[in-house]
């Protein structure tokens, strides 16, 4: 891992990012959700934090893996991606010069939306730890995706299920399910529902649930990462 090789991807990809108008109103998409919430919200009643949570995961659905899913599939797309690793650069010093940037605009877009609605249920060390393994379970599974995929355009057949299976989950309690419903306990079983379950616990097993989520988004992305040096 070479800082400077690290830096200077940083700041090449912070340039396309800036440049790249599908990519820019994609932040924007958490923040406009967190301010419709606070014009149907009812004067200084509390959020629900299942609520609030359906603004972490379109953040980290939304931009985080999306993001991810983009710059990875425009390398595959233009066949760069290997020259990329088979420069000096290592695959470590790639991956995390691409997070940087999404991290940053994630931060940013995260921290504006909760600001907006109720960012008090978040300031607590074990909430931070689970949004930490969160961020890193959305951009692993991003990264994963877009060497996946070929092109830019075949991203969107992908994000439309991470969103509503990983994203949207704590919408499934508004669906009315029977609490003994396959459905529902698998979602309970989901990333951002241990997330939430955080917050009514004081276990540290929902932290470990999400650590396996992580490990085993790394695991994928580490297959598709060798898949892609191997094709021809």
């Amino acid at each position: 891992m070479h800082i400077q090789r690290i830096t200077a991807i940083f700041e090449k990809d912070l340039k396309d990012f800036m440049k790249n108008m599908m990519l820019l109103t994609l932040p924007l998409i958490p923040v406009v959700l967190a301010l419709l919430y606070t014009r149907m919200g009812e004067g200084n009643e509390a959020f629900p934090v299942f609520l609030l949570y359906i603004i972490v995961g379109t953040t980290y659905s939304a931009v985080t893996s999306s993001s991810m899913m983009t710059m990875m599939a425009e390398e595959n797309e233009k066949k760069t991606l290997r020259g990329l690793i088979q420069s000096p650069a290592t695959m470590m010093d790639v991956i995390i010069g691409k997070s940087l940037v999404t991290g940053l605009i994630t931060f940013i877009a995260l921290a504006v939306s909760l600001v907006i609605v109720d960012i008090e249920p978040f300031l607590n060390f074990r909430v931070i730890l689970g949004l930490i393994l969160l961020f890193l379970f959305f951009l692993l599974l991003g990264i994963g995706i877009g060497l996946f995929t070929k092109s830019i355009a075949a991203t969107s057949v992908y994000l439309m299920p991470v969103m509503f299976l990983f994203g949207f989950t704590p919408m499934f309690e508004m669906l009315g399910l029977n609490e003994d419903s396959i459905a529902l306990k698998v979602a309970d079983a989901l990333p951002i529902m241990q997330a939430i379950e955080i917050h009514h616990t004081t276990s540290w097993i929902p932290l470990g649930i999400i650590a396996v989520w992580v490990v085993g988004a790394a695991l994928s992305m580490y297959v598709c990462f060798k898949k892609t040096m191997t094709d021809e």
